[in-house]
């Protein structure tokens, strides 16, 4: 198999310049030595994450096609999971901590987020590629008319950097918005003083 068609099932738009995906892989720290890539689709970020001897690499992939892709191109990646991240029981995945990446897809990403959120005690850093509106309202500040409930939640858990913008040119297909890359760095916040539906 030589090329995976993107499909819009689901939400798929396969990055082809190798400049932003180096410098995506290049904006994860080292927190973990386990590293899960969501969605990796032809391995443009996966090609990048395996040249780094100190990650311990997984991928999490729920279109087939990208997994047999993934399996025939990139034979020393030794953990491919075929299946639904949402659904996914990381819990039972990872022995212990483990950090996330990936272009994630612009339907689910803020459900992604919220996973996030619930294993936030083993997740210390995310970096994640998302619609650029999205990134701008996570890491907007207190007051900001796009402030909201993923908003508040998240920066109370998590140091939230909106690193750089991503035109839609370097995209196949391309989107009809721009994207940006933003990284979550877990803080020491163990618990909110309010209930989390009512912050």
């Amino acid at each position: 198999m030589s090329f995976v068609k993107p499909k819009k099932s689901l939400g798929q738009h396969f990055l082809i310049d190798q400049n932003i995906a180096r410098k995506i892989v290049d904006s994860l720290g080292s927190e973990t030595a386990d590293v899960l890539e969501i969605g990796p689709g032809m391995g443009v970020l996966t090609q990048y994450l395996l040249n780094r001897p100190e990650i311990n690499l997984h991928v999490i992939e729920i279109d087939r096609d990208s997994v047999a892709y993934l399996q025939e191109n990139f034979t020393q990646l030794k953990n491919i999971w075929s299946e639904d991240f949402l659904k996914s029981d990381l819990a039972a995945k990872f022995e212990g901590n483990f950090s996330i990446i990936g272009n994630f897809p612009y339907n689910i990403s803020s459900q992604i987020f919220f996973k996030v959120l619930g294993m936030r005690n083993r997740i210390p850093e995310v970096v994640g590629m998302i619609q650029k509106e999205v990134a701008e309202r996570i890491a907007s500040k207190h007051g900001n008319k796009s402030y909201g409930i993923l908003s508040v939640i998240l920066q109370a858990y998590y140091d939230i950097e909106y690193l750089f913008t991503v035109s839609e040119n370097v995209f196949l297909p391309p989107p009809k918005v721009k994207s940006a890359v933003i990284r979550l760095t877990r803080n020491n916040t163990t618990a909110l003083p309010c209930s989390e539906v009512f912050c």
